[in-house]
């Protein structure tokens, strides 16, 4: 493999930052929500009341935010650093693998950003409706029932091949 020019491993670094970051709010999002519910059957917990379900609310949109902004970055840069490293995706099984991945969850990813983009819009509303709110966190979650661990899993592989590059075809330029 050719040796990467330095714009190509910067966007290389802040691709993988932008996702490793983006995953560990993901990751922190999907596990609070998770703690507002029983096990079974959406119920909100016991200890959540109408008077304190606002202020819960309003701390999570900033996790929700944060994915919002940091998976179009993270897309963003791995699209830069694609076109900037020129590399063959036939030679670089690695970069293949990690642009498949990419592809296949993008759609799925995007429709969940614009329940997440509704949830932050009404809750920056001051008056905001909390069964509204909860109704759409609901609806995230049964859409793509457990779609979210699935691509974090995957996301953790596009990290790890990202850093280590394995799959290479050795070539005469690539030894």
């Amino acid at each position: 493999m050719k040796s990467l020019s330095a714009l190509s491993k910067t966007l290389l670094f802040i691709t993988i930052l932008t996702g490793a970051l983006w995953m560990g709010g993901y990751f922190f999002r999907l596990v609070i929500f998770y703690q507002l519910f029983e096990e079974k059957e959406f119920a909100l917990r016991a200890f959540i009341s109408s008077q304190n379900l606002p202020g819960i609310l309003m701390i999570l949109r900033a996790a929700v935010a944060l994915t919002l902004i940091l998976f179009p970055l993270f897309i963003l840069f791995f699209i830069s650093f694609l076109f900037s490293s020129k590399l063959n995706l036939k030679q670089n099984g690695w970069l293949f693998i990690i642009t498949m991945i990419i592809l296949i969850t993008l759609p799925f990813e995007i429709y969940l950003m614009t329940i997440d983009y509704n949830i932050v819009v009404k809750i920056n509303y001051n008056s905001f409706d909390t069964n509204e709110v909860l109704n759409l966190v609901i609806k995230r979650f049964k859409a793509l029932s457990s779609f979210p661990l699935v691509e974090l899993m995957s996301y953790f592989a596009v990290i790890y091949l990202m850093i280590f590059q394995p799959l290479k075809m050795k070539t005469a330029d690539n030894p």
